[in-house]
């Protein structure tokens, strides 16, 4: 799945349109490396987001099947570090 699906699916961004303008203004990494919209999310992929005043790191723990997931289950899918 793509990052930029991933983290609308798993309820880290509200929209999809969000998460694409966080890639595009170079905030999000994967395994510590500045991705693009395309770039595949796969399980064990430790995602960093640099927000302005902190940083949040997930672990991929599943991939979603679906478009959306309910926030009660965001556990399921990632493990805030």
């Amino acid at each position: 799945m793509r990052i930029d699906k991933f983290l609308n699916s798993v309820n880290i961004t509200k929209r999809r349109s969000v998460a694409q303008d966080m890639i595009a203004n170079k905030v999000v990494l994967i395994n510590d490396a500045i991705v693009k919209s395309s770039k595949n999310v796969e399980i064990g992929n430790k995602i960093t987001i640099n927000y302005l005043n902190e940083s949040k790191n997930y672990e991929v723990l599943q991939i979603p099947t679906t478009k959306s997931t309910p926030k009660s289950l965001q556990h399921q899918y990632i493990k805030e570090l």
